[in-house]
């Protein structure tokens, strides 16, 4: 019999009071001598990827219940990236993280789960909840919600990012009011994360090439009834690692990690994802470099052509056969013997995984290009680096030189945009959007995609201390460290100021002499917070850098 942690809540006279109370749930005899598991759940009706959650989590609980378990749901908060794109609320996104990490802690140690299922679908709230179940070390299970199904319009797929896009086509003339009206109300038409090789959808399949999920969750759509079933063989098996004793960091060790930005690169996933690994390493005393994320880019090709950039949306990938088949055919190249949430090792789970569609997912020798979809540039503008998602940027603009467009803010950059004071060939800077500046690093999905709706993405790059949509495209650099608030270079470029990115060589640098950045950066004045009260003002003094995963500083 396994010695239960929640033993310390239900048995023993003094536990009196607690077993009454939890009597009053009706929890009582043979309840109190099985497994106590919570179910994080993030469902909430505001985001179409978390409303049908309520639902997969009686699927859980089920499961829970049949591998002999007690479940017990709480909620953790949920922002729509989408929602709050483009205004002050993508300021809360990034570090709603934290927010959430905390109570899944709080939650856990507070009633003593033995075990921990969690239940999300978004952008930051799965690492969030990977954060803090890292923290707090107890067995674990990650099920996703599913991504919605793609739109159709016109013969073409859509996705969320058409809706963005679509602004700076309709500004164009691009497109019609009629045409421009029907687009958005078909690009997103079931609840479930937004269809493409987005963040959301590019952690669900991250999780799953760490060991957290089971095999081919991440990519089954959320209207697809194989949900249900996969949400209770989730509930079942959180019974098995408690049984066993399986935790995260029996699971997510430094390989593990290797092996989930493998097939994140293979995948052509989100920029995001650099942020949230780092930071879940972190949790584990495991220590991510940028410079790993770029190794390994370079040997992992890119496999497969997803939303945005490509024709393919998650239920194509799930059709030929999710994330279990991009590792089969990464499997030469893969950790094989670690062990995963099944209790077995990648090696078993992919035993039997047969390649069925060499087109949505190519082989090693025909990939999409020959290195994986993220890279990591440096130089004098990014000294301890920055991140850009090669896989949305175009061959002829993987080498761009232009004069620099100076905004302070994403409101100025979107103003001048659609002002149609952007020429071809210039780069557009914006500054103070970092985790200390902006202060939250919001995601630049608006600015972006007005960019490629106007026409401007294959002759006008971007380059940010704020972060992007997996959905952006194009020659798209965030994540620039130092940022602007910190005193990076960044903060003293001027107007037509020379900028050179060249992606092969991974280098982002101006044309200026070391003298003349470091006389600028002596006459820079310090950085005043845009905020003073509330949760922001607090996580502004205590963020790190994004370099640094945008993890919260442990005060002294």
């Amino acid at each position: 019999m396994i010695k239960l942690r929640s033993d310390v809540v239900k048995k023993g006279i003094e536990r009196s009071g607690n077993r009454s109370l939890l009597n009053a749930l009706s929890v009582h005899g043979e309840d109190l001598q099985k497994p106590f598991i919570g179910i994080a759940n993030s469902f909430t009706t505001i985001v179409p990827g978390h409303a049908h959650l309520d639902r997969l989590a009686k699927a859980v609980a089920l499961g829970i219940r049949v591998g002999g378990g007690v479940p017990f749901e709480f909620n953790t908060i949920a922002i729509c990236d989408g929602i709050a794109m483009g205004h002050e609320g993508m300021k809360y996104s990034l570090p709603s993280r934290e927010i959430i990490a905390d109570s899944v802690e709080l939650m856990v140690q507070a009633h003593q789960f033995d075990g921990i299922v969690l239940l999300s679908n978004c952008d930051k709230i799965t690492p969030g909840m990977i954060m803090g179940a890292s923290r707090i070390n107890i067995p674990s299970i990650v099920v996703t919600g599913g991504p919605m199904l793609s739109g159709l319009y016109l013969g073409k797929k859509l996705g969320l990012h058409s809706t963005f896009q679509a602004v700076g086509e309709y500004k164009s003339g691009r497109i019609t009011e009629e045409q421009f009206i029907e687009l958005e109300r078909r690009a997103c038409p079931t609840l479930g994360s937004c269809s493409g090789m987005f963040t959301a959808n590019t952690m669900a399949c991250v999780t799953e090439g760490l060991g957290f999920s089971l095999p081919g969750s991440a990519t089954v759509p959320a209207v697809d009834s194989r949900r249900l079933t996969i949400c209770e063989r989730s509930g079942m098996q959180i019974m098995e690692l408690v049984r066993r004793n399986i935790k995260p960091s029996d699971i997510m060790n430094f390989e593990a990690f290797e092996n989930a930005i493998m097939v994140d690169m293979a995948l052509g996933g989100s920029t995001n994802t650099v942020l949230h690994l780092i930071a879940i390493a972190n949790e584990l005393d495991i220590s991510l470099s940028l410079n790993m994320f770029d190794e390994i880019g370079r040997k992992i090709p890119h496999l497969c052509n997803m939303m945005p950039k490509g024709p393919y949306a998650l239920e194509d990938l799930d059709n030929a056969g999710g994330v279990p088949v991009v590792m089969k055919e990464l499997s030469s190249l893969l950790h094989m013997k670690l062990l995963t949430v099944t209790c077995k090792t990648v090696f078993e789970n992919l035993m039997n995984v047969k390649i069925v569609n060499r087109e949505v997912i190519r082989p090693l020798s025909n990939p999409i290009h020959i290195e994986g979809g993220i890279s990591i540039l440096r130089g004098n503008i990014a000294l301890r680096g920055s991140v850009l998602k090669t896989a949305a940027v175009s061959q002829g603009m993987l080498v761009h030189s232009g004069p620099a467009r100076i905004f302070n803010s994403e409101e100025e950059s979107i103003k001048a945009i659609l002002g149609n004071e952007i020429c071809v060939g210039d780069v557009i800077v914006i500054r103070y959007e970092g985790p200390q500046g902006g202060p939250g690093m919001r995601e630049m999905l608006l600015p972006t995609s007005i960019i490629v709706g106007l026409g401007l993405m294959d002759s006008v790059a971007l380059i940010t201390d704020g972060r992007f949509s997996g959905a952006t495209q194009g020659l798209c650099i965030g994540h620039i460290s130092p940022e602007a608030a910190e005193g990076g270079p960044i903060a003293v470029l001027m107007e037509g100021d020379l900028i050179d990115i060249n992606v092969p060589e991974r280098r982002l640098n101006v044309r200026l002499s070391d003298d003349e950045i470091q006389n600028r950066l002596k006459d820079l004045k310090p950085f005043i917070p845009k905020v003073k009260k509330g949760y922001l003002a607090r996580y502004l003094h205590m963020v790190q850098s994004a370099d640094k995963g945008a993890i919260l500083r442990i005060q002294d």
